[in-house]
């Protein structure tokens, strides 16, 4: 999938310079995620019920 053409958001968790920050973009097959600060490197992807495990995890931590 090229990846580049995903429309990507930043964390409303991103610091105000905006360099400590991850991107995401959802698809219907995967969640994406990337670094921000520098997207010219490879971006990784994992299903939606995957992504929601995380969520819920980071949410309790």
């Amino acid at each position: 999938m090229n990846t580049a053409k995903l429309d990507w958001f930043k964390s409303s968790y991103s610091s105000a310079q905006g360099d400590d920050c991850v991107e995401v973009a959802v698809t219907e097959q995967a969640i994406h995620v990337r670094d921000s600060k520098d997207v010219t490197r490879p971006s990784f992807a994992v299903g939606q019920d995957g992504w929601a495990r995380f969520v819920t995890f980071a949410a309790e931590a």
